[in-house]
């Protein structure tokens, strides 16, 4: 059982936990991630490593309130137990030798940008980050990005906080001030990944994209988290979840992940209902 040392809700619908579990501390790599169960009867859900702790052996988590799986996972109080909490797995970022990169993280996807920017910034990379939310009471993580960046842009769709308008157009508008970058990272919504892509694709900027599907057992034999890429079936548990943005199937991926909406909401309905009367 791993202990919850730490609980917080950065925003209305996003909770940060960290963990005690130092034999994923050990190992843990930007870019990996881990399996949870919350309680014994529950569904497996995967989560990215945001960040880690070698010396106290603690692992973070920031997840968003989507689905029953998520919901239960924020009841748990600080103290109490998570039943299952399986990792490192998946490859770890490939961040060795670039000098000068753009992180783009969207929403929630900022978890998961954020060890990525640290661990450039900790290499001696220049690292000019780009965080997109569609209001102010949404934003996360704007110190931690501020020290692991040399430049931050800060968007909000309606503009109230920070630069309105997307991601897409702060990146662009970083490569026309002549910003030579290695290698651009984005990690956030399909839709949001796609588009980042279709920039930088047209001045031939290498970009990463992290993909992360519809994922159960997170080692490849269940196929539920498998994708297009480069015209061939890759599974984003065991072959990723990094790819090149420029041959992942972008469409197939978003009609993909709307395939369980229905069902995902059905059972936080139902998730919500039960909540409430234990409450009550």
């Amino acid at each position: 059982m791993y202990k919850i040392l730490q609980k917080q809700f950065l925003n209305p619908t996003v909770c940060k936990m960290v963990i005690d579990a130092p034999l994923i501390a050990k190992k843990a790599q930007p870019g990996q991630f881990v399996i949870v169960r919350a309680l014994a009867d529950s569904e497996r859900i995967p989560l990215t490593i945001s960040d880690f702790n070698r010396d106290s052996g603690t692992v973070t988590i920031i997840f968003q309130l989507v689905g029953e799986g998520t919901m239960e996972l924020s009841t748990l109080c600080e103290g109490t137990e998570i039943c299952d909490f399986v990792g490192p797995l998946g490859k770890p970022s490939q961040l060795d030798g670039l000098k000068k990169v753009a992180v783009i993280g969207g929403g929630v996807g900022c978890a998961i940008a954020y060890p990525v920017a640290k661990k450039l910034k900790e290499s001696g990379c220049c690292v000019h980050s780009v965080t997109g939310f569609r209001n102010k009471d949404l934003v996360i993580l704007e110190n931690e990005f501020m020290a692991a960046s040399d430049k931050l842009v800060v968007m909000t769709d309606d503009g109230s906080y920070g630069e309105k308008g997307l991601v897409t157009a702060a990146l662009e508008a970083l490569i026309n001030e002549g910003n030579q970058y290695d290698e651009v990272i984005a990690i956030g919504p399909l839709v949001m990944m796609k588009f980042v892509c279709k920039v930088t694709e047209k001045y031939g900027i290498k970009t990463t994209v992290s993909m992360n599907p519809v994922m159960i057992d997170g080692t490849g034999m269940c196929g539920g988290c498998r994708l297009t890429v480069g015209g061939k079936t890759q599974f984003a548990c065991v072959d990723g979840p990094d790819f090149d943005g420029h041959k992942v199937d972008f469409d197939e991926a978003i009609s993909r992940s709307s395939m369980y909406r229905e069902f995902e909401n059905c059972r936080r309905e139902a998730a919500c209902n039960l909540l409430s009367k234990e409450a009550e």
